[in-house]
């Protein structure tokens, strides 16, 4: 083979912490906040944000919602849409993280962004959704948004970190268009 066919593919050293530290640097400066509301991750999106040291000037908090009902209940996700097509779906992410930003606003000052996590990390299947079926949402004054459905390959704690990985860079994504003046990210 010859050295011109050769590509090079730069791999990431990027690690979760420094995508966390990235976010809460970014809300910081914008004095924006964000709140969480998790449900295959388990709380491991509050638990990223929350290791960056000065993460209180920016998280609010948020909800493990890991029980549908309480999807309803403290979020607000629509009933008939559950009904209709299982809480593994986009608009129940979307849902989700309009949710989190309504439960963790207080003292007349609304929470800047939400995230909602919603998917399957296994061992088995839900809804008729396989192991690693993954919706992201991210939600802000202008609206939300819900990316997927992502495939993550691999065990349960596998499926969950890509998870958290995945929410916490579509956020410092939405973030950093925003900081460039594009409002119409979500």
């Amino acid at each position: 083979m010859a050295t011109a066919d050769l590509q090079y593919i730069q791999s990431s050293t990027e690690t979760l912490f420094d995508i966390a530290t990235d976010v809460i640097s970014l809300l910081r400066s914008s004095h924006e906040t964000v709140g969480v509301a998790e449900s295959l991750t388990g709380g491991g999106v509050m638990e990223a944000l929350t290791s960056v040291p000065g993460a209180s000037a920016a998280f609010r908090g948020g909800v493990v919602s890991y029980a549908t009902p309480l999807k309803q209940l403290l979020l607000a996700v629509d009933a008939e849409l559950i009904v209709r097509e299982g809480v593994i779906h986009a608009d129940v992410a979307a849902q989700m993280a309009e949710g989190a930003r309504k439960v963790t606003t207080f003292d007349g000052s609304p929470t800047t962004w939400g995230i909602g996590t919603t998917g399957v990390a296994g061992p088995d299947s839900q809804d008729g959704k396989p192991v690693g079926t993954v919706f992201i949402g991210i939600a802000s004054p202008e609206g939300s948004r819900a990316w997927g459905p992502f495939r993550f390959p691999g065990p349960r704690e596998r499926v969950r970190e890509a998870t958290i990985i995945e929410a916490l860079a579509k956020l410092r994504d939405a973030l950093n268009m925003r900081s460039g003046g594009d409002k119409t990210i979500v």
